[in-house]
């Protein structure tokens, strides 16, 4: 064999080896960024069951109850609101709102830094938050009288992403091509008779 034919074969050989390499590392960096993706799924899944579980919480169902059935009374209270709008610690015993505004002010911090993912949560919790922002509100407001606009600024931002969403889905997110269940509301006319 000539050294110029040995030379032109080794030439070949080099190139196809360096093209069998970067096949090989551009599989692995596609392998790699799969994993990436497939970690990044598993960590927002196990943060909204998180989320999920801390919101079944004593804590925070005292608070969401609480909000729901005693605040709007306990609003009218002068005292009351001196607590809230007074600078220091709001003792949560006393006022158990404040387990919902922190909840609900941490759940903002997770989706405005995309530690969840947004719509996800947003499909899951958007009338959640709408509502609770509705009635937690004039506390916010007492909040902020002494503390600023920062006071729950995340659980602001949660509400306005929480609108928005609901009111570019106003009948939810079901796929718009699947067959809705028809549901028998078999004591619709017994509760809409006058007791």
């Amino acid at each position: 064999m000539s050294p110029l034919l040995a030379s032109v074969r080794l030439d070949e050989i080099n190139t196809v080896l360096a093209g069998a390499t970067f096949v090989v590392f551009l599989g692995t960096a596609v392998a790699a960024l799969a994993q990436i993706r497939h970690l990044r799924a598993s960590n927002e899944l196990e943060a909204l069951l998180t989320l999920s579980e801390q919101m079944r919480g004593a804590e925070v169902q005292r608070g969401l109850r609480y909000v729901q059935h005693e605040l709007g009374s306990r609003l009218e209270e002068p005292a009351y609101r001196a607590e809230l709008s007074a600078i220091g610690y709001v003792d949560p015993q006393r006022h158990p709102e404040m387990e919902a505004c922190n909840w609900f002010n941490q759940l903002g911090a997770l989706v405005k830094n995309r530690l969840i993912d947004r719509e996800t949560f947003l499909e899951l919790y958007a009338r959640l938050v709408a509502y609770y922002w509705e009635r937690l509100a004039p506390v916010i407001a007492l909040l902020r009288r002494s503390r600023g606009a920062a006071q729950y600024e995340n659980f602001e931002y949660l509400t306005l992403l929480a609108r928005k969403w609901i009111a570019d889905h106003p009948s939810g997110a079901y796929p718009a091509d699947a067959q809705r269940l028809e549901i028998a509301d078999v004591w619709k006319d017994a509760d809409a008779a006058p007791p």
